[in-house]
Formats: structure tokens, C-alpha cells, sequence
């Protein structure tokens, strides 16, 4: 009967867990289908694809999943390539230093982001960054590649030294035994890495809205910002629930599809086997 109640509780506990976070999701979604988004009620009264067929005549929100998708892309690849490689060079070099490295990087990642908007936002103007792509990768670079070199350390650190030697032995370079034997290896770690960063620049609202002033690099989640709706007196609630679902859709889906992938790479470096 322990045993039995113990399951219940634990059931009812998870569910309990999935509706509280859930709940603000299916909110924007049912506020999406509505036709004015002031009627009262959790559900529409009136069912209404609309709002979307609004967002997505807009002009400047198509341009915005542009810009996120582009930078997003370019920034994950960047980071991860090059926090493999420091990664590998933390976990397998011995040289002066090491553990600052490390411990810098996560004090990168715990550095309030709204404090580099000021001097971000002056040098930027005076460097012709601002309003760019490139104005938006770099600083997502500042925070996605510590946090990758740290997680990815401790995969390249898990990985059997004997291996790469073995390699070696068998007559491969060190650059064709890192990349046929230890890459794949440390794949579920380089995977994780590669979710998490484009997580960071796809959700990202203060570098998106503070370092660009025109459509030409403005993201979809500072976008959200600058929706008015089919008007410019109409509230523009339901459309911006309906946009907001929009940008939702490619994070939901991702997960779906990699949540097993996605657990392991964050569990396998955890133990020590």
C-alpha cells in the first residue's frame, strides 16, 4: 500500500508539474483563436486562424524569423566549433592556468547580460556594428561559448586517453584521431551544447532589442515589441499571443524531437563511471 500510495503521490505530483507549465502555453495559444482578444473567458467564444494569417502578412515579423534564424544558425555553429576545440585543449593539455579558464568562463555566463548594453550600444555605433548581424553574434558568442567550453569540457575529460593514443598508434595524425575518434565520442556533450546555444540567441529579447533599430537585424522575440496589429488603434493582444506561438513553435519542436538526446547529453558527464 506504501508502495502504491508512493506512485500516486509522485503521479499527481508530475501532473501537477505539467500543468503549471503548461498553462501559460495553452493561455497564449487559446488567446491566439480569438477574435478580439478582450472577451472574457479562458476559451474562445469564436474560433479565428486569423491573427495569424495578420502576422504573417506583416512584412517586418517575416523579416525578424529571418534575422533569428540567420543569426541564431551562424552563432550556434560558431560557438560550438570553437568551444569544441578549447574544450579539448582544457581537458587534455596540461598548462598554466587551466582551472582560471574554466572558472572565468563561468563567471561569463552568470555576468548580468543588461550591463554590457551601454558600452555595447556606444562602440557598436561608433564601429558600424550596430543594426547588424554581426552586432548580434558577437555578443551571444560573449555568453553561449563559455557556457559550451564549460559543458564540453567535462565530456572531452569522461573520454578514455587510451583511445586517442590507440589512434595515434594505428598511424592517425592527432587532428584525424580528434576528429574520428574523440568527436564522435563527445557527440550527445557537442549535441547539448548545440541546443542550448541556439536556445540562448533564438529566445534572446535585450541584445535584440537594445542593439538594432530597423528590420534589418531585428530578431522576432524584440519584434514582439513592435506589433500593432492590423492597425494602429486596435489592441494588438491577440495577434502578439498569435506571433508569440509562432516563435515558440521551432524551440517545442526541437525538444520534442532531441528530449532523449538532449537528457543524455546532460546526464552523461554528470557521473563518473
Amino acid at each position: 500500500m506504501s508502495r502504491a500510495r508512493a506512485r500516486i503521490g509522485w503521479t499527481l505530483a508530475g501532473l501537477a508539474v505539467v500543468v503549471y507549465t503548461l498553462f501559460p502555453l495553452v493561455w497564449i495559444l487559446m488567446l491566439s483563436l480569438k477574435v478580439d482578444a478582450v472577451t472574457p473567458g479562458f476559451l474562445p467564444h469564436d474560433w479565428t486562424l486569423g491573427n495569424y494569417a495578420t502576422v504573417f502578412d506583416s512584412g517586418f515579423f517575416l523579416s525578424a524569423l529571418r534575422n533569428s534564424i540567420g543569426v541564431s544558425l551562424i552563432a550556434t555553429l560558431l560557438s560550438v566549433a570553437l568551444a569544441t576545440a578549447a574544450a579539448y585543449a582544457v581537458a587534455r593539455l596540461r598548462f598554466i592556468g587551466k582551472r582560471l579558464v574554466l572558472w572565468t568562463a563561468l563567471v561569463i555566463v552568470m555576468f548580468p547580460t543588461i550591463s554590457l548594453i551601454p558600452p555595447l550600444f556606444d562602440m557598436w555605433r561608433v564601429i558600424g556594428l550596430y543594426d547588424t548581424w554581426a552586432g548580434l553574434i558577437i555578443p551571444y558568442m560573449s555568453f553561449t561559448l563559455p557556457l559550451s567550453i564549460w559543458t564540453l569540457a567535462a565530456f572531452f575529460r569522461e573520454i578514455p586517453w587510451e583511445m586517442e593514443q590507440a589512434a595515434q598508434v594505428d598511424g592517425a595524425t592527432p587532428w584525424q584521431a580528434f576528429r574520428r575518434v574523440i568527436v564522435p565520442l563527445a557527440s550527445p556533450g557537442i549535441f547539448t551544447a548545440t541546443i542550448l546555444t541556439f536556445f540562448f540567441a533564438w529566445n534572446d529579447f535585450v541584445f535584440g532589442i537594445s542593439l538594432t533599430a530597423s528590420d534589418a537585424a531585428r530578431p522576432a522575440p524584440a519584434a514582439l515589441a513592435f506589433f500593432t496589429g492590423e492597425s494602429f488603434f486596435e489592441q494588438p493582444a491577440a495577434q502578439i499571443a498569435a506571433a508569440s506561438i509562432v516563435v515558440t513553435i521551432p524551440v517545442v519542436v526541437l525538444v520534442l524531437l532531441f528530449q532523449r538526446r538532449i537528457v543524455a547529453g546532460l546526464t552523461s558527464g554528470a557521473v563518473k563511471g
